[in-house]
């Protein structure tokens, strides 16, 4: 029974640092891109969705009027790069994507600019994000306590941050 644990480990530690449970890196990856190229899809594919059972309401009215046309026909030019590098933030993707299918970007640009957007995003996830779970793993095998200390700190962090950006948006705003 021992030799089968060591042949595992030595088996996990030939895969690499970005690897999980072993798993080879482009395994990995593959599997990354995708779980958010569906999810990204089932996304535009919601605002579509919306955008067809709101078609005769006053929000489909306002996006009929000629400042509103223009604001469209922006977003199917401009939009694809939005849908790209959207893919590059955290909480952003899903409001941009459902944007993009409520406004009915064309699918051909949107579908180009996605498949770019969801190779990043899985490059991404699949080297810092694999290596920022390992190295939490191996806290946590080492020290739990620090493990649990590292996440409040980082929840402390965002929080701070959070609290900060919020200040100094209420300062800008004029009183009213």
């Amino acid at each position: 029974m021992r030799h089968v644990s060591l042949t595992a480990t030595a088996a996990a530690d030939d895969a690499g640092v970005f690897s999980i449970a072993g798993v080879p890196f482009w395994v990995v990856y593959l599997a990354a891109f995708g779980i958010v190229l569906v999810r990204a899809q089932a996304t535009y594919w919601a605002g579509r969705g919306v955008a067809r059972g709101t078609a005769r309401t006053r929000i489909a009215e306002r996006l009929t009027s000629p400042r509103a046309a223009a604001a469209v026909q922006r977003v199917h030019r401009w939009g694809p790069p939005t849908v790209t590098l959207s893919f590059f933030t955290v909480g952003i993707q899903t409001v941009v994507n459902l944007a993009a299918g409520y406004l009915r970007m064309p699918y051909p640009r949107y579908l180009a600019a996605l498949l770019v957007g969801c190779a990043a995003w899985a490059a991404i996830w699949t080297t810092v994000g694999t290596a920022a779970v390992n190295a939490a793993i191996a806290l946590a095998a080492g020290s739990p306590v620090s493990l649990a200390a590292l996440g409040v700190g980082v929840v402390a962090l965002a929080w701070w941050l959070g609290a900060r950006a919020a200040r100094r948006r209420r300062v800008r705003l004029p009183d009213g």
